[in-house]
Formats: structure tokens, sequence, C-alpha cells
């Protein structure tokens, strides 16, 4: 039998943020508890310097198993094609056979932003209703939609480095699902009055700092998936409760964390646990009401095997 594939609209309609949020509970409770066989990430540069080839392989503890393979370029401004292209493919526990390959793009899109939305709900304090977005891709756009599905929002504000491109995401967001958004021209200003700030750049270089924190907040650190690119300084590294969604990973390939360490600022026990810890009641996660937290992710095959396999089942 020929493997199905499942394209982007198709996954879309199934792999809601309300649906993948408890999924991405479980996978991550797997990634920390050993509930899934994940070799580290192979990230292969391209000569060109076009962008990066990821390979990320894994096995369920009940014998599902799959990988991801998939490019991240940074296209130019105005490109309708997405960062992240590539496939998820699932196999037959029993017989070994490839049934499914899914639209790794719209997989990536929609768990990370779950993942950020489900670490949110565990480490920003219950009151936090002030949403800041660095970024203007379709992570920006991702997390918004998330984070706003699953808490009450009293505001919400984008930055971005293209103002232009900021203000047709939040002139969408409006038009589509009647989400106000707020575009933001002070960063600092708009840094220090937000309750969770959500990093979603391509940024070579930190775009916030962490002196511009407020005392609460909490901060998902999304656009850089790989050694090279650093969206947030190490003052806030240093600042923050910080959780990973793989240690492992973040220790290795975690440009911000690394950074820090390298600086001297910290060592690895800086790292305070993983957020699969933190929602298996393992690790605390916020101490206190004045506390800034923040949550690194890198992605995990978990998140898309755990993904993957709902939408195959949901469309079987």
């Amino acid at each position: 039998m020929e493997p199905r594939f499942i394209g982007r609209e198709e996954i879309r309609r199934v792999l809601t943020f309300e649906a993948c949020a408890p999924l991405m509970r479980e996978a991550m409770i797997a990634v920390s508890s050993g509930g899934i066989n994940q070799p580290p990430r192979q990230i292969l540069p391209l000569v060109s310097g076009r962008g990066v080839f990821g390979i990320m392989p894994g096995v369920i503890g009940d014998d599902r198993f799959g990988a991801k393979l998939i490019s991240a370029f940074n296209h130019p401004q105005g490109s309708p094609l997405p960062a992240h292209q590539g496939v998820v493919v699932l196999f037959d526990p029993e017989t070994g056979s490839p049934v499914c390959v899914l639209d790794a793009g719209e997989i990536t899109r929609i768990r990370t932003a779950a993942a950020s939305a489900l670490a949110t709900e565990a480490l920003a304090r219950p009151d936090a209703g002030d949403l800041l977005v660095l970024g203007t891709g379709e992570q920006a756009e991702a997390h918004i939609r998330a984070i706003a599905a699953l808490r009450p929002l009293r505001r919400i504000v984008l930055w971005g480095r293209n103002p232009e491109r900021a203000r047709r995401l939040a002139d969408a967001l409006a038009a589509e699902d009647g989400i106000a958004v707020e575009v933001a021209d002070d960063l600092p200003s708009a840094a220090a009055q937000a309750d969770i700030i959500c990093t979603t750049t391509a940024s070579i270089e930190p775009v916030l700092a962490g002196a511009w924190l407020k005392d609460g907040a909490h901060v998902n650190i999304v656009g850089s998936s790989r050694l090279g690119p650093t969206e947030v300084d190490d003052d806030l590294v240093v600042r923050v409760r910080f959780f990973a969604d793989s240690r492992a990973n973040v220790l290795a390939q975690g440009t911000e964390f690394r950074h820090a360490v390298e600086s001297g600022r910290i060592d690895d026990s800086h790292m305070a646990g993983e957020i699969g810890e933190v929602l298996a009641g393992k690790v605390a996660g916020r101490r206190s009401v004045s506390e800034i937290t923040a949550y690194k992710s890198l992605g995990s095959v978990a998140q898309d095997l755990w993904g993957g396999w709902y939408v195959f089942r949901a469309l079987s």
C-alpha cells in the first residue's frame, strides 16, 4: 500500500492549537521521562549558505516511529515560500512500512506555537495578559493565535524590524479572526510593559535585552533553532529562570544559552530543567510572582511525531 500524503490544508483543519496543546504536553513529558528515543538533531548547513537541512528521527515507547526531514531557509522578504519545508514520515510499527507522509512545514508551524503556549501556561503568572511578539513571519502569527487560544489576553502587541510587514500581519489577524493587535515602534518600552514575550525572529544579533524586562515576565525564545542566530542577550539569559524543551539539545545547540556560558556569565547548572519536567511536576516552574522565566524552544521530533500520528489517525 502506498503511504498517504497529508498536506497543509488538511493538517491545519485537524491540528488546531487547542487540539495540539495537550499532545505537546504528552510529547514533552515523554522527552523528559525517556518515553521516546530521539538522537541529537542533525543540522547540516548548505554550501551555498542559503539555509540548512535538518534530520530528526525518533521511536516512541510503543514502537511508533518516524522522522522529519526539513529545510530551513531565510527567504527574501515578500517571498511566498515558508521558512520551513519538508516532510514527516510515519511508519507502521507492525510491518515497518511507511504509512503516511505529512507536510512538515505545517506540522512545525502549529506544534512550535502550541508548545510555546503550553510553556506559557506552565511558567507565566496566572494573571499575565499582556503579550508582545517579536517578528512578522509565520511563527509570529502562529504564536499570537496559539497563546490567544489558550488564555485570555488583555493586549497583544507586535514588533518587527519592518513596520510595514508588522502592520500587514496585524491587519490580517484583525480581518480573519477579529484579533486586535497593536504595532509597537519602541521595542524597549513595549518589552517593559509585557507579561509574556515571544521572540520569533531570524535575527543574527540579539533583539531583546534582559534589562528591558519587568519583574514577573515570561519569555519564549523561539526563532533561533541552531547555533548561530541569537535573539536575546546574555543579560536576559542570566536574569531568568531558564527552561529548555530538551536539555541535551539546548546545551549543544541553544545559541543564547551557549553564548552566556562561553562568556563566563553562567554554567550549565543555570538551566533549571526541561519543560516536560515542569509539566510532570518533577521540577518547580515559577517560584514567585516577581521571578522572570524563560522557555527555549529548539524543536523536538517528539512534537512532530505526536502531532503527525494524531492527524493521521483523525483522517484514517
